[in-house]
Parts: C-alpha cells; sequence; structure tokens
C-alpha cells in the first residue's frame, strides 16, 4: 500500500537539514516542507533576502532557496506546531562527542536526539514517521521508539493515540558539494523493519533518484554503515598523509605515488590527495564512536585499530605547525605568518574540526601574529575556533612594527596586505583564488628570506620558486 507524503518537518536548520530539505522541497512541489529550530538568528538567516547571508554556504543552494522559500519551503521556529502538521519528521541536530562521563572523548552525546524525540512524541497526532538524518551510533533507533513508545502508553493527552514508525537515513553529503550528492546521490540507504513507512521514504526520493540507487536494509545496518562510510574515508587520508611524510623524507612525490597506486582498480584515485588532515563535523567523531563502540562489544583490536586513523591525522597537522617553525630558523616569534584558507575544504563556509584550527593555535602559542584570510569563514567564527578574540588593531599598524603583538591574529580580506613584510605564507584550504595568486607581486611584500607552504598542493611551483620564494608542498620530497 501506498502512501502520499503531504507534509514534511525537520528538525534542526543546520548543513545537513538545510540544504536537504531544501532539495526535497525542489523536487517535490506538491509537499510541504517545514524545517525548525530553536536557534532563532539561524532561522532569520534562511529567511534573510540578502541569499549572501544564509547561514550555509553550499554552490547552487541560493538558488533552489530562491525557487522553493515561501512556497513549499519554510523555515521557522515554530517546532511544536510544525511537528502536529507533520505525517514525517526527520530529526537532524547535532551529536557531538561527549566531553564528560562514561564514553567522554569517544561516545556520541544524544541529548539533541532524546530532546527531539521526547517534542515528537508529546506533539505528535496520528501516525508519524520518525527519520533519523543525523549521525548515530548503532541502536539510537531503539533509543527513539523506546521514548517515542513509551510517552504514549503513560500519557493522559486526550488527542487521537498517536502511533510511531522509526527509520534511518543517514546522509552521505561531501560538504562543498552537498547539492550535487543530493540530487545525484549513489546510493539513498533507508533502514527499517516496517515496509510501510520504509516505502513512503521511498516514494518521496523516487521524484528524482533510480529505484535502482534506494537501497532497504534492517535499521542496524543502515545505522553502521554510515559511520563505517566515513571511517573508510578518513582512513584513506590518514594513510596518503602517513605516505606524504615518508616521501618528503625520501625525495619522492606523493602525486606521483598517488597516481600510480590510484590506477589500480581495487585501490582507485578517490581520496589519495595529500593535504593537512581530515576535518568537518564527521570523520573525527564518527571514528571516535566507532571505536567506542568497538570496545564497548569487546573488540579491543579493532578499537586500536581504528584509534590510530585519528592519532595520525592530529599528528600531521602538528607536524605542518612544526615544520614551518623549523624552516623560519627555530623560532616564529614575533613573526607575521600569512593563513590562506581557516574553512576544513573549500566551498564550504564550515570550520569544524578544520586543520587550520590545530596549526594556527600551534603559531600562535609559538608566539606568531597571524594574518588569516578566507573568503566565506567570518571572524567571529575564527575567534570561537581559535578561543583568541582578534586583534583587530594589527590592520592599522605597519607590518614592520607587530614584534609587540606576538601571539595574535587578525582577519584580512586584502591578500596583499595579508603577505605584506610577512615571513611566511601557509596554504590551508584548497579555495580556487589561492591557485592563481601572483607570486611576483606577493613575493616583493614579504620579507626575506621567505617562506610558502603548500598544504593543498594547489600552487603553481614553478612561478613560487621564479618570484625567489622558498617552498614546501606536502608530500614532496623533491623541491
Amino acid at each position: 500500500m501506498e502512501i502520499q507524503i503531504k507534509n514534511i518537518c525537520c528538525i534542526g536548520a543546520g548543513y545537513v537539514g538545510g540544504p536537504t530539505m531544501a532539495v526535497i522541497a525542489d523536487k517535490c512541489p506538491h509537499i510541504k516542507v517545514d524545517v525548525v529550530d530553536i536557534n532563532s538568528e539561524r532561522i532569520e538567516a534562511w529567511n534573510s533576502d540578502d541569499l549572501n547571508k544564509l547561514p550555509v554556504f553550499e554552490p547552487g543552494l541560493d538558488e533552489i532557496i530562491k525557487r522553493t522559500r515561501f512556497k513549499n519551503l519554510n523555515f521557522s521556529c515554530d517546532v511544536e506546531e510544525k511537528i502536529r502538521e507533520a505525517q514525517m519528521v526527520f530529526i537532524s541536530v547535532n551529536t557531538p562527542t561527549k566531553m564528560k562521563g562514561i564514553g567522554a572523548g569517544q561516545a556520541s552525546d544524544l541529548k539533541y536526539v532524546e530532546a527531539c524525540a521526547r517534542q515528537v512524541a508529546k506533539n505528535a497526532l496520528g501516525h508519524t514517521i520518525v527519520i533519523e538524518k543525523s549521525t548515530l551510533p548503532v541502536k539510537t533507533a531503539e533509543v527513539i521508539k523506546t521514548i517515542l513508545e513509551d510517552y504514549q502508553m503513560f500519557s493522559t493527552n486526550d488527542n487521537v493515540k498517536a502511533t510511531f514508525d522509526v527509520l534511518s537515513n543517514p546522509e552521505f553529503l561531501a560538504e562543498g558539494s552537498a547539492i550535487n550528492d543530493l540530487e545525484n546521490p549513489d546510493r539513498v540507504l533507508i533502514g527499517g523493519q516496517n515496509e510501510y513507512a520504509i516505502n513512503a521514504l521511498s516514494q518521496i526520493y523516487r521524484n528524482w533518484v533510480p529505484k535502482k540507487k534506494i537501497l532497504h536494509t534492517n535499521i542496524w545496518s543502515s545505522e553502521l554503515a554510515k559511520l563505517t562510510s566515513n571511517a573508510f574515508l578518513a582512513q584513506r587520508v590518514s594513510s596518503i598523509n602517513a605516505i606524504g611524510a615518508l616521501c618528503e623524507a625520501t625525495g619522492a612525490d606523493v602525486k606521483e605515488v598517488a597516481r600510480a597506486i590510484g590506477t589500480d582498480s581495487r585501490i582507485g584515485s578517490r581520496f589519495l590527495d595529500a593535504g593537512p588532515g581530515f576535518g568537518g563535523s564527521c570523520f573525527k567523531k564518527d571514528i571516535l564512536n566507532l571505536v567506542y563502540l568497538s570496545k564497548h562489544f569487546g573488540l579491543v583490536e579493532v578499537a586500536n585499530f581504528w584509534e590510530v586513523v585519528v592519532s595520525l591525522n592530529n599528528w600531521h597537522q602538528h607536524r605542518i605547525s612544526q615544520l614551518v617553525v623549523k624552516n623560519l630558523f627555530g623560532t616564529v616569534t614575533g613573526k607575521k605568518i600569512c593563513i590562506l584558507g581557516f574553512a576544513f575544504k573549500a566551498n564550504t563556509n564550515d570550520t569544524r574540526e578544520s586543520a587550520a584550527i590545530n596549526i594556527c593555535k600551534d603559531l600562535i602559542e609559538e608566539g606568531a601574529i597571524l594574518f588569516i584570510n578566507d573568503p566565506k569563514v567570518v571572524s567571529e567564527q575564527i575567534s570561537k575556533d581559535l578561543h583568541v578574540p582578534e586583534n583587530k588593531i594589527l590592520r592599522s599598524i605597519e607590518s614592520q612594527n607587530l614584534f609587540n603583538f606576538e601571539g595574535s591574529w587578525c582577519f584580512e580580506n586584502d591578500l596583499e596586505i595579508a603577505a605584506s613584510n610577512a615571513d611566511a605564507i601557509i596554504v590551508l584550504t584548497e579555495w580556487d583564488e589561492y591557485s592563481k595568486i601572483d607570486w611576483e607581486l606577493i613575493s616583493k611584500k614579504m620579507r626575506k628570506p621567505a617562506w610558502v607552504f603548500d598544504a593543498r598542493s594547489v600552487i603553481d611551483e614553478k612561478k613560487v620558486l621564479a618570484a625567489n620564494l622558498n617552498l614546501w608542498k606536502v608530500g614532496n620530497g623533491s623541491i
């Protein structure tokens, strides 16, 4: 039996909820989609007339918002009302790593998910399909289902008794290409026990996704598949960065090594680009969750295997900052360093777990003066990530007089000003504009001997070297 879903509510207007619901609204004009969040500033940004102020930057998202917003896509703080109207509720809230208690530093904190489940239990009317969209540990659906069923069992609500089905529908989005990933997914994974509910969600996706790409599993397999997918990708990042360090030591070039092994059909060429390490909201969190689950089930060797992936990533980031200090004569105290890129990858304004955070913190701790540039990340976000307030006065001081401001930073839009009298430039995000820098011009602005540290392999090494600049390129020992 088929069911026609006419009203959807998504709790959580962040990096997953906002873009996902926008695409569903765009592909399903017959469905009313409400995205709700208790953060009024975020909702206000989603409703802004200026599409440049959307809280999430993704190429193509603004055009979809323009087509659908205030038609069949709405953003509001009316959480309870929209739950009551919905036949289907997506839970897309943050699941941070626990900072204290059992599982601290590894297990996911499910307090927001649990709060959402209680809100749905309290306000839902009739039959509601509840869908996990957040990245969650295995067996979370069981927690949600227990909360929903127990609330109804002991409820004195006079409304028509609500019933529920719970599904897992993890996202597989790469930030920076999320819209394409949503519109042309490799697969859509739906885990559940009730065929009626599974088919209802499948019908929505079939408006634009071929049926063969919609995979049905049991709910536990769906939850574990998301964690495993991110763990495998992160493992490849740590693996190629480990080989990159070896390349630097031996005189090899990691790009040539990656090309050689990437042509092996058993390995493939994806995720073989050396860089400053993986970031984003999922990779580290999901691997640590996998570590915690493995330990919980007594699989210590499995836990140790995955834990090394995170340890190597952390080591690699600190290795880069140590290389900068070493090449600048063993000290960066009072030296101006230009940081190009703070987002964890290009085409997003997301800085969560960005490699730039650890590297900048290390350099500030060493006494460096950082001028940070990023096309999409705002200075307020950088302050939060570094836990160091921006020293805006740096912008008004002549570069040669900055010595007394060691251990501070400021944001700078103008690359020439950021590079003026700098001892080094570090490329940490692969923004396209950084590959087009006029190094001859920039070199004239810098204090000699000057260094360029390319942690993304996006700049033309011949032009940098021709401009009389020293160069370090991640994974390249032949320079």
